[in-house]
Order: C-alpha cells, then sequence, then structure tokens
C-alpha cells in the first residue's frame, strides 16, 4: 500500500514539476503584464547554470572509475538532451503559447521511435508505424487549429519539434552507448558540463549588464533558476527513483500527464486553449500509446 502510495506521489509530482515548466519559462521571460524582461537566452542559460550548480556537489563521487570515452558521450547527451532543447524551447515560447509547448513535447516518445529506427537499428512493427502515424496527423491537427495566430506563430512550433527531435535521439543515445551508467551520474556530470557554456552565454548576452537589482528582473531569475533546480535537477532525481521503484514501463506514463498540466497552466495564464486543441493532444497520445504498445506487452 505505502509503495503504491509512493509511486502515484512521485508520478503526480513530475507531472506537476515537468507540467510547469512551460509557464516558468513564461514567467522567466515576460513579467505580469506580459513585458519582456529576460531574453530566451537567458533564461535557458540561467536554467542550465543552476541545475549545474545544484548537482555540482556530486560530481567527485560521479566521476569515479567512469572512462573518459563515456564521459565524453555524457557531456554530448547534456548539449542534445538539455542545453539546445532548453534554448529552443524558450526561443519558442517567444511567440507560441505554453499549452501548445507542452502538448508538442508530447511528441518525444514518437521522435525515440523514429531516430531509433533510422540510426540505432531498432526494430520496427506495423504497430508503432501506425502509432507515429497517428501521433504525427495529431500534432499536424494541433499546429492547424492555430493557424489563424498572428504572423511567425506557427512556425515558431518547428523550434518545440525539434526540441523533441533532439529529445528522441537523446535516448537513443543514452540507451545504447550509457547503459551501465547510472541515470544520477549522468545527470550529475551533464549537467556540471553544461555550466561554462551557460556562463558564456549569459556574459555575451549581457545578462551582467541588466539592473538586476529591480523586482521584476529579481523574479525572472528566480523562476529561471527554480525552472533549472526544480524542473531540471531534482526532476532527473525523481524520474530516477520512480524508474528504480516502479519501473520504466510506469515511468513512461508520465508522458500522458505533463502536457494536461501544461494547459491548465496555460488556462490560468490566460490563453485560450479550445476542446479542439485537447482532442488533437489525444490524438497525439493515442499515438503514442499505440507505438509502445507492444513493448508494454512484453
Amino acid at each position: 500500500m505505502q509503495k503504491g502510495i509512493l509511486r502515484w506521489g512521485l508520478f503526480a509530482a513530475l507531472c506537476i514539476i515537468w507540467g510547469s515548466s512551460f509557464i516558468l519559462m513564461k514567467w522567466g521571460m515576460f513579467d505580469e503584464h506580459q513585458q519582456p524582461v529576460l531574453s530566451p537566452f537567458h533564461v535557458a542559460a540561467l536554467r542550465m547554470l543552476s541545475s549545474g550548480v545544484v548537482m555540482l556537489p556530486f560530481l567527485y563521487s560521479s566521476l569515479k572509475g567512469i572512462p573518459a570515452k563515456t564521459v565524453r558521450y555524457i557531456l554530448l547527451s547534456g548539449w542534445m538532451g538539455s542545453f539546445f532543447p532548453a534554448f529552443l524551447f524558450c526561443i519558442a515560447e517567444t511567440k507560441i503559447d505554453g499549452a501548445l509547448t507542452g502538448s508538442l513535447n508530447s511528441l518525444t516518445p514518437l521522435f525515440v521511435i523514429i531516430t531509433g529506427t533510422l540510426f540505432f537499428g531498432m526494430r520496427t512493427g506495423s504497430k508503432k508505424i501506425a502509432g507515429v502515424v497517428v501521433g504525427l496527423a495529431g500534432s499536424a491537427l494541433l499546429i492547424y487549429l492555430n493557424i489563424t495566430k498572428p504572423q511567425g506563430y506557427i512556425s515558431y512550433t518547428g523550434f518545440v519539434v525539434f526540441a523533441t527531435l533532439l529529445y528522441g535521439f537523446n535516448v537513443n543515445m543514452v540507451h545504447n552507448k550509457l547503459a551501465g551508467v547510472s541515470s544520477v551520474q549522468i545527470a550529475t556530470i551533464a549537467f556540471t558540463g553544461l555550466i561554462p557554456p551557460a556562463l558564456i552565454v549569459l556574459f555575451a548576452t549581457g545578462y551582467f549588464n541588466q539592473p538586476l537589482s529591480e523586482h521584476k528582473f529579481i523574479m525572472s531569475t528566480l523562476a529561471s533558476s527554480i525552472l533549472g533546480i526544480v524542473g531540471t535537477a531534482f526532476a532527473s532525481v525523481l524520474f530516477y527513483v520512480l524508474v528504480k521503484r516502479a519501473g520504466g514501463l510506469f515511468a513512461s506514463l508520465v508522458t500522458y500527464g505533463v502536457p494536461f498540466v501544461a494547459i491548465i497552466w496555460g488556462v490560468y495564464y490566460g490563453e485560450n486553449v479550445t476542446i479542439l486543441q485537447i482532442v488533437a493532444l489525444c490524438i497525439i497520445l493515442a499515438g503514442v500509446y499505440l507505438a509502445n504498445r507492444s513493448d508494454r506487452k512484453k
């Protein structure tokens, strides 16, 4: 009974944390009057910096016994699975709604299958292919429903799709190249390895020249830091604990909860979320379910 409560508690916590990350990006970039404060580069770099700093105390123990070649793959995983997607998501959210971003993020499992098939020799059956087709059709419908938005709105969804493509590729790379390394070690080395480039971006984009003592800059910096500490570092550890206690199959169900939390935040933030958009999201998730159905049976 207690194990079941713990599993569902971790599951709910991850859905809330990851589902809330999209609104935290908005709070990092805009004030309560929707006026720009920090740039998407500032928010993404602060996210990476804070996640790296909070994992820094665990770096020494995480590096013990890991070959240099493996460390290189972990660092590459940090760039592909965290650094570039963080910037792509923030750039996208300068134009598109957080609810739409969260919904499109659910394409990640489909890109795991696509990139796994194309680059890593993953076996793909008819159910996986059908699931990918259904999921992509749902995403196309979701984008089409937003076609009447202001100029440039739809084009920025491409940043989100590309980020989920990188997520998919990274998952396969970790599975194939880092199977013997714990998730905590991967997260620690990957995130701490992103501290130098994050600082370079902050200096290069003039973050430290901003009036950081002003209230709106303090709040935006705080939102960006929470995004990194809680939404990236802490959530990665929670996910690792969930996988260990409940298995990868149960942990993968987080994919279904995250976009709905993002939609709830979007409604709270005043974004226009329609029933048809939720239907399109459900089609994407149906594709994800269908594509992974054979694996679930195994």
